[in-house]
């Protein structure tokens, strides 16, 4: 009976083992494919570097340097779900966790404001219908339409510098923006972005595009 206790504990302790060993690099190969694409939209003006790892290899945190007029002191944290560790890694997707990329940086001419944009997206249905209420449903004629962007905030009064960075994130609807933050002190700006939407280096670019413009549009008042 012995026996067949340890060979169970054995193999339970060689499965963990393989466990962990391949989703450790799993996740890294997944955050490098994400810094790969992140370094070729840079087009040969910035690098990744000083990569340093946490949590079991489900945060990669890294120094981003560009030879941009918008951007000082860049980072990159990445921020992926916990599979090396089974236990966590249910609990993180019974949660709904998203793999994030964070990146922020001080800006050369750094924002007048402070300011919080979370993005949230509703949707809905219609919820079943009763037996009695089936011939008006299926004769009743549906219009569908693709309502523009609604801005919910905290401040009575927009102040006339923010506009331009506001207009700017609203025109960029395909870009699931977990949030973003523009701050007067370090870093002057922050966003966070589901991982999802990184799926290569078309999109890296156009996401470092995005940035570029949110800085210049905050400082517009500025130079």
């Amino acid at each position: 009976m012995g026996r067949f206790i340890l060979i169970d504990v054995v193999a339970a302790l060689a499965l963990s083992f393989l466990w962990y060993a391949w989703f450790v690099r799993y996740n890294r190969r997944r955050a490098g494919n994400v810094l790969q694409w992140v370094q070729a939209a840079c087009l040969g003006k910035g690098r990744v570097g000083d990569l340093r790892w946490h949590a079991n290899s489900s945060r990669l945190k890294a120094t981003l340097h560009l030879s941009s007029r918008w951007f000082e002191d860049a980072r990159l944290t990445i921020r992926l779900l916990p599979r090396p560790l089974p236990v966590q890694w249910a609990l993180s997707r019974w949660r709904q966790q998203q793999e994030t990329l964070t990146f922020e940086a001080d800006m050369g001419f750094p924002p007048g404001f402070h300011l919080d944009v979370i993005r949230h997206r509703w949707s809905g249905r219609t919820g079943a219908k009763s037996s009695g209420a089936k011939s008006s449903t299926r004769t009743r004629a549906w219009t569908i339409t693709r309502p523009g962007p609604v801005i919910l905030t905290t401040k009575e009064d927009w102040p006339v510098e923010l506009s331009p960075v506001v207009n700017a994130l609203a025109s960029w609807r395909d870009k699931d923006f977990v949030g973003v933050r523009f701050n007067s002190t370090s870093p002057h700006f922050t966003a966070t972005v589901a991982l999802e939407n990184l799926s290569d280096q078309k999109a890296a670019a156009a996401l470092l595009g995005l940035f570029r413009e949110l800085a210049a549009s905050s400082s517009a008042k500025q130079h």
